[in-house]
């Protein structure tokens, strides 16, 4: 299948699960189809870009590793995604990679990653979580961002900053999530 024909039937993708899980079958029936839909995703001023990032979510979600060849070209290009639609599976797609990365000592996600990957990520998440963006990328970014604290000790202290202070005027769902995550740091920190 062509990158054009792919993006023909992206154009047919929408909100609902069925579409994007035959979208992602598709995927992952042919992972040689990973690259021309990132190439799709990144496309960031054209609306499909969104739903190909829809269905890179729904595929990483079920088989992560088809996303590893393409790491450096994901983790580049993460400044670049502004429409909510799109920020919210990328933002995801980083949390579902550094739960697995922070999983197990030895996994192929860590073996996979480099130092380089993960700092792209702290960026993206911190420009997420700090900018004008819905609640979801914000939560996704606050569970990566706590993860990634582990690894690079300067993330915590500059996380809880940036939580506390953007708590009063967040939604009822950021605050929410922002104590669970400030809870966490403090536990952190306290057990250090």
């Amino acid at each position: 299948m062509t990158l054009q024909e792919l993006y023909r039937k992206l154009d047919y993708v929408n909100h609902s699960r069925e579409r994007r899980a035959e979208m992602s079958a598709l995927i992952l029936d042919n992972p040689t189809l990973m690259a021309p839909l990132m190439e799709i995703a990144f496309r960031v001023d054209d609306p499909v870009s969104s739903r190909a990032c829809w269905v890179m979510e729904f595929t990483v979600k079920r088989n992560l590793s088809y996303l590893y060849p393409y790491l450096d070209g994901f983790t580049k290009n993460l400044e670049r995604v502004y429409l909510d639609s799109s920020v919210r599976p990328v933002a995801k797609i980083c949390e579902l990679l550094m739960e697995s990365y922070f999983s197990e000592p030895q996994n192929e996600t860590r073996r996979t990653m480099t130092d380089l990957h993960l700092e792209q990520i702290v960026s993206a998440c911190f420009d997420w979580l700090i900018g004008e963006h819905k609640v979801a990328p914000q939560a996704y970014s606050m569970t990566s961002l706590l993860l990634l604290g582990r690894k690079f000790d300067w993330i915590r202290p500059e996380l809880k900053m940036v939580l506390e202070q953007n708590y009063a005027a967040g939604s009822p769902a950021f605050q929410a999530r922002a104590r669970m995550t400030l809870a966490k740091i403090d536990r952190s920190t306290t057990a250090s």
